[in-house]
């Protein structure tokens, strides 16, 4: 049995389009819905106090996704393609030294290891099982990023798909808890994941001539924002 789906039971062109879909929908019961990106302070401090400072908020947010975790998704779905879990590993310790809030590194690791656990569930993949068991032992944090990568890699699914997800995931979190911390309607947010949403190939033709020593996700308030949200009194979303 192979890591990768291959061969001529491997998915056709539109299964493999709607397996994008289901493992980059909002929706995926992974936890997503649980944080909102540091949004939560954004609002409680007025950074965000409306439809244009939480566009701009959002598009922050992707922007360092795609120098970021980015960059080391595409280095991992490469890896994982060739089966190179230690190479995969050594990637997703480089995401997680570069969480520097207790915030960002909590989100990343839970939704990673949902992320893990729900592709073994659905898929059974051996590389995805394989990953499972290295992140369940302790031997490597588990990012969510690097979830999305070997998932995509086992699916035979391509890297730009993959990276296209990630950043279509940021900016839904982000937006999914503005439709519940300000006065703000569906159709705003879904305006502004459209356009959004319309930047991310520029993105990857960005990310993807990147190396690993290229990621960079330098955006002090954000940092600052997420220790905030970490000892606020009132929260709606985790920490």
């Amino acid at each position: 049995m192979t890591l990768v789906e291959a061969g001529p039971d491997a998915p056709d062109e539109a299964s493999r389009f709607v397996r994008m879909l289901q493992f980059g929908d909002s929706m995926l019961p992974v936890g997503s819905f649980a944080f909102s990106g540091g949004l939560e302070s954004a609002i409680q401090k007025g950074v965000v106090t409306g439809a244009d400072t939480l566009l701009a908020f959002t598009r922050t947010a992707v922007e360092q996704a795609a120098r970021g975790d980015g960059i080391a998704l595409l280095h991992a779905h490469r890896a994982a393609l060739h089966g190179d879990l230690d190479r995969v590993a050594e990637i997703d310790a480089l995401v997680y030294a570069r969480k520097l809030s207790a915030e960002t590194r909590t989100m990343t690791v839970r939704i990673g290891r949902k992320y893990a656990s729900l592709g073994v569930d659905v898929i059974g993949a051996p590389l995805l099982q394989a990953w499972r068991e290295r992140v369940e032992s302790g031997a490597t944090p588990g990012c969510y990023p690097v979830a999305v990568a070997t998932n995509f890699a086992a699916q035979g699914l391509p890297e730009r798909a993959a990276f296209v997800v990630h950043q279509h995931g940021v900016a839904a979190m982000i937006l999914g808890a503005a439709l519940r911390l300000l006065k703000i309607g569906h159709v705003d947010t879904q305006r502004m994941l459209y356009r959004l949403n319309g930047e991310a190939s520029a993105a990857y033709a960005t990310a993807a001539g990147a190396t690993l020593e290229d990621m960079a996700s330098f955006a002090p308030l954000a940092e600052i924002l997420a220790a905030v949200h970490v000892k606020a009194h009132v929260r709606l979303f985790m920490n």
